[in-house]
């Protein structure tokens, strides 16, 4: 009786769920305007692995979905001293927290201290608790927030929106996808690939630290003879194109290559972030000379910036490697508070300068910026770790800008976080929301294939309205 006693007392004690911050930022658009997200990146996303923010935002314990300006008194808080309490071990008598808590000037959000920049805009995010996944394993999770789907094989988002969308800019792909400095995402190309959809709507992925090569012609190469092979090719494959009709393969390699070849101007200027004034890099991060990994991830989110300015329909932006055990990504399985430290300092000014760079540019009020994780993370500790496993049962993502209430915490965790119980959402239904602020139906966005109309969301989703603006 003792030992259980002491097990419910730990228990009781532990925090709640702190979930991966999130690794996919996805940057949309708004039908027919240029877009944006964050994470990711999809994430997924975002939010990889794909990581997500469970627990470094935590809301209100009230039902209400709506946070307006109120004093404590006008709704019950959580108490910050219970639940972000994480103990070090089984012990009663380790109840140090791990990390402090600031509160948002407005809806009273409680925020970690580790991202004191991201808690200056909690009061304009619309925050989701209550998201579950199909999968606690990082591929076919990843895969699930993605393309709707755990197995393989399936479009990604990005691929639907730009299926379904177009381009904005002729010369630069509709969707791009932006890895983190660390490495690809653990379900790498699947984040970004086409599925069974036509080739020339996959992600195309380059990052500032890698821009995509051999853009320019060989030595000895003049424009004028650039120009007049690459007319000359565009004839011929018309031509074996006229040939083969409905070869959507063969389509979509000559339109790549068609593309590539607009790229060679548009991209380098694109990458160049030579040309931006020292305030931005340093508003940024991206002037960090001794935290490169911080740096390089600062510069992935103004190149975000430059895709989104020049009228990329999707961008993908990635916080977070492969699984690493928590080295290269927000998988804290190992030890949690010392991981996430060096995590949320590479996150945190990057990903809020993005944001309030977009603001300050009028580019927030039409792009639709998503913060999202294929999953969250356990509210205890792993045996003989000081680390977390991985939670699909309830764990938060969050969007803001184009058409997004904010200011809202909608769905409720139990109180350890272990799982959604108020107001639960399946991914499907995170997706459905996206696809409907962008303007698409979620139901009516079909592929035939195989005999069936296939979907992003299945043959499920429903729309959250309460974060809709």
């Amino acid at each position: 009786p003792r030992r259980r006693r002491r097990a419910r007392t730990w228990i009781v004690e532990s925090c709640l769920a702190y979930s991966v911050l999130a690794t996919s930022c996805l940057l949309l658009s708004v039908a027919g305007k240029p877009i944006s997200v964050g994470p990711l990146p999809l994430l997924f996303f975002l939010a990889f692995s794909c990581v997500t923010v469970r627990d470094m935002i935590v809301g209100r314990r009230r039902r209400s979905c709506l946070l307006t300006k109120r004093s404590p008194q006008g709704g019950k808080l959580i108490d910050v001293c219970r639940f972000l309490r994480c103990v070090e071990g089984c012990s009663r008598r380790e109840k140090t927290p791990m990390m402090s808590e600031v509160k948002s000037a407005v809806n009273w959000k409680m925020v970690s201290e580790m991202i004191p920049h991201l808690a200056e805009l909690t009061d304009d995010i619309a925050f989701i608790h209550s998201l579950t996944s199909k999968s606690n394993t990082h591929g076919p999770a990843e895969n699930f927030l993605s393309t709707g789907f755990v197995q393989d094989g399936f479009p990604s988002m990005g691929g639907w929106v730009s299926y379904a969308l177009g381009s904005e800019n002729q010369n630069l792909p509709a969707f791009v996808s932006i890895p983190d400095p660390r490495g690809i995402p653990q379900s790498s190309v699947n984040n970004w690939g086409p599925g069974f959809l036509p080739a020339e709507f996959q992600g195309t992925p380059f990052s500032a630290s890698k821009p995509l090569l051999h853009l320019d012609p060989p030595a000895g190469i003049t424009t004028d003879q650039n120009q007049a092979a690459r007319s000359l090719l565009q004839r011929m494959n018309a031509r074996h194109l006229e040939k083969h009709p409905g070869d959507g393969k063969l389509a979509a390699r000559i339109a790549s290559y068609e593309l590539a070849a607009r790229m060679q101007l548009s991209v380098p200027e694109i990458g160049d972030l030579n040309s931006e004034p020292a305030h931005v890099l340093k508003s940024y991060g991206a002037d960090n000379a001794s935290n490169p990994i911080k740096a390089g991830f600062a510069k992935n989110c103004i190149l975000a910036r430059r895709l989104i300015e020049s009228g990329v329909r999707f961008v993908q932006l990635f916080n977070g490697a492969y699984a690493s055990g928590g080295t290269l990504n927000w998988d804290g399985h190992k030890d949690l508070k010392k991981q996430y430290d060096v995590h949320a300092e590479i996150l945190d000014q990057p990903a809020t300068a993005l944001i309030k760079d977009l603001r300050d540019r009028g580019l927030l009020e039409e792009t639709l910026v998503v913060w999202c994780t294929e999953f969250g993370r356990m509210p205890m500790f792993q045996r003989g770790a000081k680390g977390r496993d991985h939670n699909p049962d309830g764990f938060t993502c969050w969007m803001t800008g184009a058409g997004v209430k904010p200011g809202v915490s909608h769905g409720l965790t139990d109180e350890l976080g272990r799982k959604a119980i108020h107001n639960v959402h399946p991914l499907y239904d995170f997706n459905a929301t996206i696809l409907h602020l962008l303007g698409l139906d979620h139901e009516k966005l079909t592929f035939y294939h195989n005999g069936i109309e296939r979907r992003l969301t299945n043959v499920e989703g429903n729309v959250i309205g309460e974060v809709i603006g």
